[in-house]
């Protein structure tokens, strides 16, 4: 062997060696729930699923106003307008955070909606679900975003600085979307007979698509073994299910309203909940893009995108012109 091949060869072992222990090192750091900051070096799979998952959650955000912005001009009073309003504006406040905090990762805000728009990326299958009465803002209050806050409460504590501290605030206010939903609900189930058929139909509607918010089963979930053990997720899908069933059924009977499911009756031996089986079928059809909304929420998306070019346009044409100014 010559000196070069050899020179070579040792170059790569030094490579694979200084590898092994910069991925030995984020590995302690990360067992030991240590959060890992933008210019800490991380694994590219690593990257890679905080990005997904990240961009996942602000595209969800952001489509989460078009179900809600639909009732918007129809809301029942100026206290339920102003309400709904404040929500979406909260929301799309989140889809900007979480953005901010996936573009730390070295990925454009344009690069993840070209994604979106493409099919690559995908947002949560619920808004993909059409909202056909009042009734169902407040279901999507109660139900939506309470499975959100479950899933979300934990990610406070997830290993990526950035998007642990986006969550914070984050958390805060989809608490207060929880209780204005709960509340709305309320005032439907004390109503009129008719506003009681309302709530009820509403419920009904979306009890099971939000018992699939969180994911596949356990022994389904590709990804979450991995997620796990970097502690970017911290509970197991079927965990935060069971949690949120258990949350949300003395709600519902506090409301006078049934749960949709005649398989669930309290297990002593557990102190949990038994519920019947979700229909995966359709969880993994919504996935595909065949939910009953779903070319209509990725069509408004690619329209808003293309039509209101010029405002990104004269905000950067803008902030040009600042910077050479300051410069």
């Amino acid at each position: 062997m010559d000196t070069v091949e050899l020179s070579k060869q040792n170059d790569v072992s030094a490579i694979a060696a200084d590898d092994a222990g910069r991925h030995a090192a984020f590995e302690a750091r990360v067992a030991a729930d240590e959060f890992i900051e933008p210019k800490d070096w991380m694994p590219e799979a690593y990257r890679k699923t905080l990005i997904r998952q990240i961009s996942q959650h602000a595209h969800s955000e952001i489509v989460g106003m078009l179900p809600e912005g639909n009732w918007l001009t129809r809301a029942p009073s100026l206290r339920r307008k102003a309400i709904l309003l404040a929500k979406i504006q909260d929301e799309c406040g989140h889809g900007l955070y979480l953005y901010a905090a996936a573009e730390t990762l070295g990925v454009s805000r344009d690069e993840m909606t070209e994604a979106l728009h493409a099919g690559r990326a995908k947002y949560s299958t619920i808004f993909n679900y059409p909202t056909l009465t009042w009734a169902d803002i407040g279901a999507i209050g109660w139900l939506v975003d309470g499975a959100a806050i479950l899933n979300q409460v934990p990610l406070q504590r997830t290993s990526y600085g950035p998007y642990a501290r986006a969550m914070v605030r984050i958390c805060k206010e989809e608490s207060f979307h929880q209780r204005q939903g709960y509340e709305s609900m309320m005032q439907l189930a004390n109503g009129t007979p008719a506003q009681q058929r309302m709530a009820q139909d509403a419920l009904d509607r979306w009890w099971w698509p939000s018992l699939m918010m969180f994911g596949p089963p356990d022994d389904n979930s590709p990804n979450s073994a991995q997620s796990m053990r970097w502690r970017i997720k911290r509970d197991t899908n079927d965990k935060l299910r069971q949690k949120f069933i258990d949350v949300t059924v003395p709600q519902a009977q506090a409301l006078g309203l049934t749960i949709p499911d005649p398989d669930l009756k309290w297990n002593p031996a557990r102190e949990s909940y038994d519920y019947g089986a979700i229909d995966w079928a359709e969880f993994y059809a919504v996935v595909r893009g065949e939910g009953p909304v779903a070319k209509d929420r990725i069509k408004a998306r690619i329209d808003a995108w293309e039509s209101q070019s010029w405002v990104r346009e004269a905000a950067m044409a803008h902030e040009a012109k600042r910077q050479n100014k300051a410069a």
